[in-house]
């Protein structure tokens, strides 16, 4: 499965002071736990960093704990269950371009 992950940064905290707390809670060492495949990780300016992940739907708590653990003080979390959307926007246009030719 794909889970999109909103790690949104403590406004009120220095980007020191977040470095510092994610090096104490061990992140980069939690997150994203090995069961997980990183497919996006973008910075979104003004929110923090969004985080693409697929995982076996069986190891959904392994990631869970791994933010849990490793991010919470620095970020503010929100996990959105995701799918790809490109197959089924392409075939759209493809029945709309074949609907276009039949008229």
């Amino acid at each position: 499965m794909l889970i999109t992950i909103f790690l949104k940064h403590q406004q009120d905290k220095s980007l020191d002071s977040l470095r510092k707390i994610q090096q104490q809670n061990k992140f980069l060492e939690r997150f994203p736990p090995k069961s997980a495949r990183v497919v996006s990780w973008y910075v979104m300016m003004g929110i923090g960093q969004v985080v693409t992940v697929k995982i076996p739907a069986a190891q959904l708590r392994t990631l869970n704990l791994s933010i849990e653990q490793g991010a919470w003080g620095a970020f503010a979390t929100e996990f959105y269950p995701t799918y790809d959307f490109i197959p089924v926007w392409q075939e759209e246009l493809s029945k709309q371009k074949e609907a276009g030719k039949r008229k």
